[in-house]
């Protein structure tokens, strides 16, 4: 089985480095490692010239700025495909991969199978950065996800619970969902269409153990307020595609801050004239 491991970054490039270290150290390598660079041309220089070698396809911003992260997981795919992929791997740049998560997603790995394994958020890195041999050590699976032992698989997952920071399909599972929508950009409810896309295509959810990921600690805030445009168009593409709205517990968030409203009547979210304020204040 040949593996591709997809990847996309705009910026974080220590994040970038220490997950090649990660894949270079598994017990099961990449045939193929694919970096998508969204208006990042710097992050050809942080790969080049170290295991795995990247294979970096470059996309640009789009017109109003934002990453355009269905497309340039799109873009991932396609290229690792037409080089004869037979698995694709796809993890967020600041996860590193734990030693055997490509090992073990390419022994489950069935057409008609989304896959997911663990996701550990670490805390931040200590002095002279985070050592590979301790992240285990540092964190456990996010409670919010299923968390099975080596060696169990879970089937028959609840689609709304996927998520896009690790997670594996083969190629003809990916045909058959039909990659990530384009129509959404910037942050947010792109994975959510794709994994509501898989269910309808009776494309069944398994959860993964023994395939552990470490996410690299970044300062977020909470809620997202300098995506709120971003949620609320895209959510809004969501609902017309699906009948309802995603990402509902930001949505409240936004409200409870002043800075959207929802209309019951239409089942519509508006931005109001507060949120610019908002925008500079601490959430920004």
């Amino acid at each position: 089985m040949r593996i591709a491991v997809i990847t996309l970054v705009a910026g974080r490039h220590r994040h970038l480095a220490l997950q090649q270290r990660g894949l270079v150290r598994g017990t099961r390598q990449p045939d193929h490692y694919v970096v998508v660079a969204m208006n990042d041309p710097d992050a050809t220089d942080v790969l080049r010239g170290r295991l795995p070698a990247a294979d970096t396809v470059a996309v640009p911003r789009t017109d109003e700025g934002g990453l355009p992260l269905a497309a340039a997981r799109n873009a991932g795919a396609r290229r690792a495909l037409n080089a004869g992929a037979d698995l694709l791997v796809f993890l967020d740049v600041d996860c590193v991969p734990g030693p055997d998560l490509l090992a073990r997603y390419a022994d489950v790995a069935e057409d008609g199978a989304l896959l997911c394994g663990t996701v550990a958020y670490l805390p931040p890195p200590p002095d002279g950065g985070y050592r590979l041999d301790e992240l285990p050590r540092l964190a456990p699976p996010h409670p919010g996800r299923p968390a099975p032992s080596e060696g169990e698989v879970l089937t028959g997952g609840d689609h709304r619970l996927f998520w896009s920071l690790s997670f594996a399909v083969t190629a003809a599972t990916w045909r058959r969902i039909g990659g990530f929508c384009e129509d959404y950009t910037g942050y947010g409810g792109e994975d959510t269409d794709f994994a509501r896309t898989a269910a309808a295509r009776d494309v069944d959810l398994w959860w993964v153990g023994g395939a552990p990921a470490h996410h690299q600690y970044h300062p977020v805030s909470r809620p997202p307020v300098e995506h709120l445009d971003d949620i609320l168009r895209n959510g809004a593409l969501f609902r017309g595609r699906w009948g309802e709205w995603p990402m509902e517990g930001w949505l409240r968030d936004f409200a409870r801050l002043g800075l959207v409203s929802h209309d019951i009547r239409t089942d519509s979210w508006h931005r109001l004239e507060t949120a610019d304020t908002a925008r500079s204040g601490p959430y920004g």
